[in-house]
C-alpha cells in the first residue's frame, strides 16, 4: 500500500471517529422525559415514591413513571382510554 493511500485511510478513520464522538450528544439532546407513557416495569429511572430506579413502575401508564421519548412527541402521544403523556408527573394510575 502506498504512503498516500495509508494517509488517506488514517485520515478517513479519524474523521469518522470525530463525527461519531460529536454526533452522539446531539442525538441525546433530542429526547425528553415523558410521564405516564411507560408500561409496567419499563420506566426509566425512579418512578416516584416507593420506587428506586428503572423497571420499578407497578402499573401501565403510571403517572409518576417516565420514559425518554423523541423531543416534541410526549404530549401528542395517543394512549389507550384517552390518556396523554405529560412533561410533568401526573396523579393518575398510581399503584395502590
Amino acid at each position: 500500500m502506498s504512503y498516500n493511500v495509508k494517509t488517506l485511510a488514517v485520515a478517513g478513520a479519524m474523521a469518522a471517529a470525530f463525527t461519531a464522538h460529536f454526533a452522539a450528544p446531539a442525538a441525546a439532546q433530542q429526547t425528553e422525559k415523558c410521564y405516564g407513557v411507560s408500561m409496567a416495569g419499563q420506566n426509566e429511572c425512579q418512578a416516584g415514591p416507593g420506587t428506586t430506579c428503572a423497571g420499578t413502575s407497578k402499573v401501565d401508564y403510571q403517572g409518576n413513571a417516565w420514559k425518554m421519548v423523541p423531543a416534541g412527541t410526549c404530549e401528542s402521544m395517543s394512549l389507550p382510554e384517552g390518556r396523554m403523556g405529560s412533561l410533568t408527573p401526573l396523579e393518575r394510575d398510581l399503584p395502590a
